[in-house]
């Protein structure tokens, strides 16, 4: 298959992933989440069961966006497990990359009203968010040479960074930023680092 026939297959599957996502929240804001079937999400769309489950693996899922992984996802981080840059550095980079990928900001309105619609889906948000964490501490401890704390390392960086994330979006979301998510979330890693240099060098 030719280069540019790939590239038009990902896109058409980035758009039929994109509109079972949408479909999803339009009727998850107008009839609940319980008011619909996959199979009635499907035949909206214009797909099958069996396609819905390429793409998704619960309805959950499908009305918060979290696809299967992206190609494009993949292949960021395939670079960032092979690289050996600074371990901080290089996993603020895939962080910034895969926002730009996605842009968390643009389906905030959409979110937030099938939060209002349906509470009760911040369980499975939660619960796929740490299924992510998990994943990103499997990357970084393809980076880490085995050790005692290698692991605790891990962790310590994914939700270092998942706080720094969070405190960007909050700047984006409820202060009109127009300053670019990574410079708002770099801003905040160095000023972190300032804040620990100093009991660094006290040992």
């Amino acid at each position: 298959m030719s280069d540019s026939a790939d590239s038009l297959r990902e896109q058409r599957k980035r758009e039929t992933s994109r509109a079972l996502t949408d479909t999803a929240r339009r009727l998850t804001i107008e009839r609940g989440f319980a008011g619909f079937t996959i199979e009635e999400l499907c035949a909206e769309v214009g797909v099958s069961r069996r396609t819905f489950f390429n793409y998704f693996e619960s309805k959950e899922n499908a009305v918060f966006g979290f696809a299967t992984i992206d190609s494009r996802q993949e292949a960021l981080e395939e670079e960032f497990a092979t690289q050996r840059g600074d371990l901080l550095d290089d996993f603020i980079r895939l962080t910034v990359r895969r926002f730009d990928l996605f842009n968390p900001v643009e389906d905030a309105p959409a979110m937030f009203a099938v939060i209002e619609q349906e509470p009760r889906l911040l369980k499975a948000a939660f619960e796929q968010l740490a299924k992510n964490e998990r994943r990103d501490m499997g990357l970084i401890l393809r980076r880490t040479p085995n050790s005692a704390d290698a692991e605790l390392r891990a962790e310590v960086v994914v939700h270092t960074v998942g706080a720094l994330v969070r405190m960007s979006m909050d700047q984006l979301l409820h202060h009109q930023s127009t300053e670019p998510f990574g410079e708002l979330i770099a801003r905040r890693l160095d000023l972190a680092r300032s804040l620990y240099a100093p009991s660094q060098k006290d040992h």
